[in-house]
């Protein structure tokens, strides 16, 4: 009897374990069937079985010529991408880390035929070695999808915005838009934000970043801001932020050179310091701490006057904005613009350092008015340009609905009902 079982049991085995096996065949075949379905037939415009295929991206010591040879491509025809095509794709230019594609013959030569650069997730450039070469630009198919968020801030606004798994581009966009009205630095717990902005996929899948916000609310300190974004020069193509009286958001001068950081010592004309036995010894400046190599930001447009080293202001740029303003950053690390040079509100002008006297890294910023060294806090600065009387309603027909589209969203909620806060 137990002999008999055995033998069933065995049996039972044998075909569970085939059945497996069959099973397990089949999910393969299936498996390979999607993996087929999967592989693009085509990409970047080329049917890929035509040709020999290789992925990969730029090392360290690639250049477009060492790449070209190495699949070879021959000399005229890479001297002619490099010279005649360079406003297309400057091949001096290709950066460590840079995916690209090769399209080879499929013969025994081997010989690269077509060339992409993929500048980006969305951009790519065609070098096309076939018959006479050729280079062009393109895009891929690109999905729009429409986002809002909302949120609290408990500790800062990159925080609230993370804990939202918004892209971190939207923070400092946001940032941009309030530079002029919202002092980032002392942001309250409670603020408020909502955006509507969107995001771009590649094949409905990939993401591929966060465009502009489109419109945008703010509460700081219980004063609601909006925010619009506007072409008022449709000649120029200037995109513009107004609020919900067709007001610029813009003012003529940055509230801060750099972006997310502290105010680390203020304009004092009375400061007294231990080291120097508190006699006084007035500061002019604003004292923005800020790590080693952190962008410094032109905070108004104008010429730079001067970039230099000098004493204990080590490292420094001043530029002239107009008769009346001029600006000046010091302890840079390093210099990005030159005397003479013109340069627009937001520009990087140089980067954080420690040169000159100082006891961290950080950018002492300093506000001339009159040829006087002034507290940029207390001036009453420029605001931009309105919007022009004769498209203001079309202005307020624009906006409406996106108005009302923000008012409908909802602050996050726990599910006791409380208003949630983000940290």
């Amino acid at each position: 009897m137990h002999k008999f079982w055995g033998t069933f049991l065995s049996l039972v085995f044998i075909i569970a374990c085939k059945q497996e096996n069959q099973k397990s065949t089949e999910n393969s075949k299936e498996e390979k069937a999607i993996t087929q379905i999967i592989l693009p037939e085509k990409q970047y415009g080329f049917t890929l079985e035509n040709f020999i295929v290789t992925q990969d991206t730029v090392r360290k010591g690639d250049s477009f010529g060492k790449l070209m040879q190495n699949n070879n491509v021959d000399y005229p025809k890479i001297a002619k991408v490099s010279e005649k095509y360079r406003d297309t794709f400057d091949v001096r230019r290709i950066r460590v880390g840079t995916p690209y594609l090769i399209l080879k013959s499929k013969d025994s030569l081997e010989k690269a035929e077509v060339f992409v650069y993929q500048n980006d997730l969305i951009n790519y450039t065609v070098v096309d070695f076939r018959d006479s070469v050729s280079v062009y630009k393109e895009k891929k198919q690109v999905k729009y999808v429409m986002r809002e968020a909302a949120g609290v801030i408990e500790s800062s606004l990159s925080e609230a915005i993370l804990d939202q798994g918004i892209d971190y581009n939207v923070t400092n966009n946001l940032s941009d838009i309030y530079a002029w009205t919202i002092d980032f630095f002392r942001l309250q717990k409670g603020d408020k934000f909502k955006v509507i902005y969107k995001e771009r996929y590649i094949n409905d899948t990939i993401y591929a970043g966060a465009e502009p916000i489109e419109a945008a609310y703010f509460e700081h300190n219980g004063t609601p801001l909006y925010a619009f974004a506007y072409e008022s020069d449709s000649l120029k193509n200037i995109v513009d932020y107004f609020d919900d009286e067709a007001n610029n958001l813009r003012r003529t001068f940055l509230r801060a050179p750099v972006k997310f950081s502290r105010i680390s010592s203020r304009y004092n004309l009375k400061r007294r310091i231990r080291y120097y036995g508190y006699k006084v010894r007035p500061h002019r400046g604003t004292d923005y701490a800020a790590p080693v190599g952190t962008p410094i930001m032109a905070t108004a447009d104008g010429t730079v006057t001067e970039s230099t080293r000098k004493g204990g202001n080590g490292k420094y740029v001043k530029i002239r904005h107009n008769g009346t303003y001029s600006t000046q950053y010091l302890h840079m690390k390093k210099q990005k613009v030159k005397r003479g040079e013109f340069v627009r509100q937001g520009d990087v002008i140089g980067w954080v350092g420690m040169t000159g006297n100082t006891g961290g890294p950080h950018v002492c910023y300093r506000f001339w008015k009159n040829g006087r060294q002034v507290d940029p806090f207390k001036e009453k600065l420029p605001a931009a340009e309105p919007l022009p009387e004769d498209i203001r309603q079309d202005y307020f027909q624009y906006i409406g609905p996106q108005k009302v589209q923000l008012d409908c969203i909802e602050f996050p909620e726990k599910p006791g009902g409380d208003l949630l806060t983000l940290n």
